[in-house]
Parts: C-alpha cells; sequence; structure tokens
C-alpha cells in the first residue's frame, strides 16, 4: 500500500472515530437526542453573550437558511434559545439555554480529555510535530473550503 493511499485510510478512520467517540460522550439521559452536529453549532453560538445568526452561520461556514435548520432543532430539544436584539428588533439573538451550557461543558470536558489522553502518550518532539502536522491539515481544509 502506498503512503498515499495508507494516510487516507488513516484520515478518514480517525473522522470516523471522532465522531462516534462524540456523540457516545455527549450522549446521557439528559441528552439523549443531542448529535455531533448539534455540539458544532452550539459551539459556534458559544458560552457567552448571545450571537447573531449571521456572525454564527459565518463561523461554521454555512448559509443563514442552513443555520436556521439547525437552531430550530436546537430549539426544540431546549439547547438554544432565540431573543430579540434590543437595539434592534428586526435582529434575532441565539444563546445556550442552562440546559445546553451543560451540554456545552460536558463537550468541552470531552475534548479537554481527548487532547490529555492523546498528549500524554507522546514526547516533547512527538507533540510539537504532531501540533505542526494537524495545523498544516488545517490550513488545507481551510483553503478547500474557499
Amino acid at each position: 500500500m502506498d503512503i498515499n493511499t495508507a494516510l487516507n485510510e488513516v484520515f478518514v478512520k480517525v473522522f470516523k472515530n471522532i465522531m462516534a467517540i462524540e456523540e457516545r460522550a455527549i450522549r446521557s439521559d439528559e441528552y439523549l437526542n443531542a448529535t455531533a452536529n448539534d455540539m458544532h453549532v452550539m459551539e459556534a453560538i458559544g458560552n457567552g453573550q448571545p450571537k447573531n445568526m449571521t456572525s454564527v452561520a459565518k463561523a461554521l461556514s454555512v448559509t443563514t437558511g442552513t443555520l436556521t435548520i439547525s437552531v430550530n432543532s436546537l430549539v426544540k430539544k431546549g439547547f438554544v434559545e432565540r431573543v430579540r436584539s434590543e437595539e434592534d428588533r428586526r435582529v434575532v439573538l441565539i444563546s445556550l439555554t442552562e440546559k445546553g451550557r451543560r451540554l456545552y461543558a460536558k463537550h468541552q470536558k470531552f475534548h479537554k480529555e481527548m487532547v490529555e489522553s492523546i498528549v500524554m502518550r507522546l514526547n516533547d518532539e512527538e507533540k510539537v510535530l504532531l501540533e505542526k502536522v494537524l495545523s498544516n491539515l488545517n490550513q488545507y481544509f481551510k483553503e478547500m473550503q474557499k
């Protein structure tokens, strides 16, 4: 097997494994209906001040129409709420509910533990190399989105 084929297989497996493990990690009795996609939208909304739909859509590289579909689902699930801006009533702001903030914290904890468990297996040189390789990979994906 050549290196390109081997790398492709590893990339695909890593992506699938992370997605599957992430969904299992966030699901519990309170969050049975949460998906990895929900988490990515919630991560873009963040745990701080309410954000407008346009800024969240831009952060996710999706249209506001696509985001609206996800937000509708998150509102129904009780993770996100919509409020009108006090400055401009035409603007809809979205933020996490208390339930959403708890799930967000659980998701952050999952990522922290995942990174810690990987990093603890590496020496200093491997850590630097891994960061460089993943940064290059991320840069490639950013360029592909343009």
